[in-house]
């Protein structure tokens, strides 16, 4: 429905466009200096969001609804069967972090799954975000400006607008499982946790904001300096009873040495942790690869495996045996390491030339990659300002992700850009969801 409404939009834009450009202009710089005060940094928008109405909002639930169906198979099919754990040949001290029964049966309490969408028969996932699903920030700071914009305050004299805000439900779901399966205590206190260096800071700052709005104590801390003392997991002296992890697992691997007393801790089941390591499980690339295999095509109904066949881009793993075809092929693949994130180490065949090409994927041998099915994207509308403040209907690619707190659909994310990938370290514009209702 998106275009349809840009469409409109476009319509109201077009009528006084220098108007409507100084009101963009305004805009960008309360937006530029929201981000620069949690950030540091600048992110991208245009004066338009990504437009969906209830219909869309109850399809997009449904397929949330299919997605933490298969996720729940996934999960019970890896605990109980040795064999099918081998697809995913995770190290031994991650296979038993993932086995520890983290005292609640939610596989994957906060995700974000990525896809390429057009409309209901035009659907082709391309990432699951369970550890670390971050970019909430970018919802919140961007949407609420662009609500308040002169257009879709005109926009909104015909109908009736919301950008969802993406914290809050988290906030409310994380203590409703919390009190559910555990409720030690009547308010937790609760740590977002992370290494750092790396993690997406913006986003703690408003999630710590949002639990302290709802009575609850909330820090940020760095998973290395927390202590296990008595059988409390400390952060000085701050005792924690809620976990809400932001780490990803090749970053907690790539650290374990330092981490005792928190492994010690996480398997005394000292405290809650949401998620725990079994979203690891949906997050790496290799599920994309296990998905489609028969062993996993044969725990799902008929109507799961439709699904998946229709849904998921074929994907095998990169080796000297398929190599020559990755390579001869090129425009028709796209390779990923089996736990990067934020698009790190991801080529397009179409971006390169054969030699490049053939280098990359070589060198990609040196690491476990997967290479995956190409899916060509059709693009949407999205009104965009030409340097002289002229106002165009432009075509973007995006890449919509759902975001899914205790296996309930909260909000789409939209990224639109240009280019071949969208995200990560390429150009990209955030276009906040606005729901039509």
């Amino acid at each position: 429905m998106n275009n349809k409404y840009a469409e409109e939009f476009y319509q109201i834009v077009k009528e006084d466009p220098k108007k409507y450009f100084e009101d963009y202009k305004n805009l960008q710089k309360r937006i530029d200096s929201d981000f620069k005060e949690v950030t540091g940094k600048v992110v991208n928008n245009l004066y338009q969001g990504y437009f969906y109405n209830k219909d869309e909002k109850e399809f997009f639930s449904q397929i949330a609804d299919m997605l933490m169906n298969i996720t729940r198979k996934v999960t019970e099919n890896y605990l109980k069967d040795e064999s099918y754990r081998k697809l995913f040949n995770f190290p031994k001290v991650l296979e038993d972090l993932i086995m520890h029964d983290p005292k609640y049966d939610i596989p994957v309490p906060i995700c974000r799954y990525d896809m390429f969408y057009r409309d209901k028969d035009n659907i082709k996932f391309c990432e699951f975000n369970t550890d670390g699903t971050s970019a909430m920030n970018e919802e919140y700071i961007i949407g609420r400006e662009l609500e308040s914009s002169l257009a879709m305050k005109k926009f909104n004299e015909k109908y009736k607008s919301e950008n969802i805000n993406t914290f809050e439900p988290w906030v409310e779901e994380s203590i409703n499982i919390y009190k559910k399966y555990c409720n030690k205590k009547e308010k937790p206190n609760v740590a977002i946790v992370d290494f750092m260096d790396v993690g997406t800071q913006a986003d703690f700052v408003y999630f710590k904001r949002f639990y302290e709005k709802a009575g609850y104590n909330c820090e940020i801390c760095d998973i290395r300096d927390l202590k296990y003392k008595d059988g409390k997991l400390m952060h000085d002296d701050y005792e924690i009873d809620l976990i809400y992890r932001r780490f990803v697992t090749i970053d907690f691997l790539n650290h374990i040495d330092q981490l005792e007393d928190f492994i010690k801790a996480y398997y005394d089941d000292a405290f809650i942790m949401l998620g725990s390591f079994r979203s690891h499980i949906m997050h790496s690339k290799l599920i994309f690869y296990a998905l489609l295999k028969d062993q996993s095509l044969a725990f799902l109904n008929d109507e799961e495996q439709e699904f998946v066949k229709k849904h998921i881009p074929f994907t095998d793993i990169l080796s000297k045996n398929n190599k020559d075809e990755v390579i001869e092929n090129k425009d028709q693949y796209i390779i990923k390491p089996f736990d990067g994130y934020a698009l790190s180490g991801v080529f397009v065949g179409k971006d390169h030339s054969p030699s490049e090409w053939e280098k990359i994927v070589n060198k990609a041998l040196e690491t476990p990659y997967i290479y995956q099915e190409y899916v060509n994207q059709i693009p949407k509308k999205y009104v965009d300002f030409t340097d002289d403040g002229q106002a165009v209907l432009e075509d973007y690619f995006s890449v919509v992700g759902l975001y899914i707190y205790n296996e309930k659909f909260i909000a789409p994310y939209t990224r639109i850009g240009k280019e071949n990938v969208v995200g990560g370290t390429s150009h990209y514009f955030v276009a906040p969801n606005i729901l039509i209702c």
